[in-house]
Parts: C-alpha cells; structure tokens; sequence
C-alpha cells in the first residue's frame, strides 16, 4: 500500500512512517499543506493520513482543495482537533474518517486497512437513480427530472447512502455511522437538520416525496417509479 502523511510534527510524522513502513507499506511525508496537494494530484496513494494544523495550507483546505479537483484518494484525519463539530468539518470537507490524538498505532493500522478495503470506484456503481432522481458519484453531481440539484459535500453522502439502500429503511444509527463515522450518538439533530435541507433541495417543487420519514425506524427513499 502507498501512503501519503500530511504531518508536520517531526516525532509524530517519524512514529507513524516508521510504523507503517514496518507494515511493509510506501510511505511518503509532506510538512507542508500544498506540498501535499500537488503530490497527490501527481501520484497515485491508496490513503492519505492528514492532520489538520500543518503550515502552507492546512489539512482542511488541502483536503478540500483535493475533492474539488477530482482526486478520491481515502482520507483519514490524524489531529488533535477532536471536538465533535471539529469532526463533522472534516467529514464535510470531504475527509473519509477521523482519529484524534493520542491514538493507539493499532487502532490508527486498522482504520487504514479499512480505507485501503474500499472497492475502486471502477467496481462500484457511478450512476444511482430512484424514480427521476440521479446522482453520480463520477462528477459529484445530482439531478432530478432533469435539474440540477446543488448538495453540499455531506448532503451528498448522506443522499448517497439512502440512494444506495433506495426502498429500504436507514435508521439515525446507521446514518451516523457510515456518514459521520461516529460509533456514538453525538447527542444532536445533526441528521435531522442535514435531512430537512435536503429535502428542500430534493422534494420541493417537484410534486411528489422521495425522502421518506418511517415513524420510529428512520428514512427511506421511495424506488417505486
């Protein structure tokens, strides 16, 4: 596996390349936030591990800057920022799963592993439909009856997941787990309020309610043409 560490703490960067290098994966270090973009734009890396308070160009921006320039190399965030909207931010911006420090190097090998896991987007489906909504996880991009649907980032994982599980019932739970990676309730309505903007962009206008509330179970998006 080839990995790229955005990290400028050097005790920090040498643990975690020593680590892993020992696990017999290639290892690259960048110090530096833009360093680090135009390396993975350049190369091809199964993941990246980034913290978010690096100089040049922090973690987020770089993170970010790399989505919207097509680049979908796995991510995870290796940071001290460990509140739980610090959390959420990185997932917004396009970060695949989030490890706070201190970290156990197991737990960080494991969640690596995990990314690396993920099928290539040439084996998974590009294009999801449900009745005459689309999305397509190839140019970001979402459609209904033809229109353009303008999502934030974690709107659109969100939606891709329930398009993914379309006829089914997703529950908080689940959400909060595969959407936000949190194996905890964060005690918020971060789902309920993700799902009632996306709503207003999805439902509004168009006279009939794909995004479904099931009473005491969860959502669902109605497949039924």
């Amino acid at each position: 596996m080839k990995v790229l560490v955005l990290e400028d703490e050097p005790d920090t960067a040498a643990y975690v390349k020593r680590g892993l290098s020992e696990a017999g994966h290639v290892v690259d270090v960048c110090t530096d936030g833009r360093d680090a973009f135009h390396l993975a734009s350049d190369e091809s890396y199964d993941v990246m591990i980034v913290d978010r308070m690096v100089p040049g160009m922090d973690g987020l921006k770089t993170v970010k800057s790399l989505r919207a320039a097509g680049v979908r190399t796995p991510v995870l965030f290796l940071t001290a920022v460990s509140g739980v909207g610090d959390r959420v931010e990185g997932l917004e911006a396009g970060g695949d799963d989030y490890l706070t420090k201190p970290f156990a190097f197991t737990e960080l090998t494991a969640r690596v592993n995990a990314l690396a896991r993920r099928p290539p987007i040439s084996e998974v489906k590009t294009l999801l439909r449900a009745v005459d909504l689309e999305l397509d996880l190839l140019k970001r991009t979402v459609t209904r009856a033809g229109r353009r649907i303008e999502l934030k980032p974690q709107e659109f994982r969100l939606l891709e997941y329930l398009m993914l599980h379309a006829g089914q019932v997703v529950t908080r739970t689940m959400l909060l787990e595969h959407v936000w990676s949190f194996h905890f309730d964060p005690k918020s309505n971060i789902v309920e309020s993700h799902m009632s903007r996306i709503r207003a962009k999805v439902d509004r206008g168009f006279g009939r309610d794909l995004i479904q509330t099931v009473r005491g179970a969860g959502y669902r998006i109605d497949a039924d043409a």
